[in-house]
């Protein structure tokens, strides 16, 4: 799959974005679509891949399948995101799953570079529990990889768990290249350099910690995309007045049973008699 034109990634950035806020609206996934088909730029390939998403959701259900199938124009990681979002068994959010690959198309309408995609896919995978297996693979997959970044890429996902993934950046850095060969030792049989020496600095102060510390770093200093989170659940405090609200109503509902169970509701107070009128009245009179 080549790489896609700027206009198409900032149509499917507009497109996950919409998506998302429109979805939290409580419209259905396939009404939105329809509609949005007719907001994206015609001039761009998205109005004829919504067409054959919208196709595949009517007759499956779900629209990760169309876009595997879709691979010229989707790509790999884009489809993982989408079926683990709309997998029963897993709980991740699709809002959340359509923000995530709102974010990246617009990191790539802006410039990506492989470093960036690698750690902005990388930590939606770890903080939103995706699976490292499977999302590792799809991330291999991607066309802003060259062979010797799909080698690494495999080689994080054999490695992981055993090898700290600060050290398998720092080891593939400008950085360790430098200081092999300040010391040196031999540094023809090192593998190619695929990130820089502030991406080493960086992956080396964070040897042995929390690797979301890591990736913050590298949004702070590098100016890297920072993965969406979910939304935080409502605090008490804030859903207080609503309580309230609650409370009194039941507490209304409340006398009035007793009132009925003392031998009925009086209902002769709530009479008006016509000799009485109200102030709103007397008012519009004199007027």
């Amino acid at each position: 799959m080549p790489l896609l034109d700027r206009e198409e990634y900032i149509e499917q950035a507009y497109f996950f974005q919409a998506l998302a806020e429109r979805m939290e609206e409580g419209r259905s996934v396939q009404e939105l679509m329809v509609s949005l088909k007719a907001e994206i730029l015609s001039t761009t390939k998205l109005p004829w891949a919504i067409d054959f998403l919208v196709a595949e959701l009517k007759l499956r259900g779900a629209f990760a399948p169309a876009m595997k199938r879709l691979h010229h124009y989707f790509t790999a990681f884009q489809s993982f995101v989408i079926e683990e979002a709309e997998n029963e068994r897993s709980r991740f959010d699709f809002t959340v799953a359509a923000r995530v690959l709102q974010h990246e198309a617009a990191y790539r309408a802006q410039g990506a570079t492989p470093q960036g995609v690698f750690l902005y896919q990388f930590e939606a995978i770890a903080r939103n529990r995706l699976g490292y297996d499977r999302g590792l693979a799809a991330m291999a997959q991607d066309p802003i990889f060259d062979p010797p970044w799909r080698e690494f890429i495999l080689q994080v996902r054999s490695q992981l768990g055993l090898v700290d993934l600060a050290d398998l950046i720092y080891v593939r850095s400008q950085l360790y290249w430098d200081t092999r060969a300040q010391k040196g030792l031999p540094t023809e049989e090192l593998p190619p350099v695929l990130f820089g020496h502030k991406e080493g600095k960086i992956a080396l102060a964070h040897r042995r910690k929390d690797p979301l510390l890591m990736f913050a770093a590298f949004q702070r200093h590098l100016n890297y995309p920072q993965v969406p989170r979910p939304k935080r659940p409502q605090r008490p405090d804030e859903s207080l007045p609503l309580l309230v609200r609650r409370l009194e109503k039941l507490e209304a509902r409340v006398r009035l049973l007793e009132e009925e169970q003392r031998g009925g509701i009086d209902i002769t107070k709530f009479y008006v008699r016509p000799d009485q009128e109200s102030p709103g009245a007397d008012a519009s009179t004199e007027s």
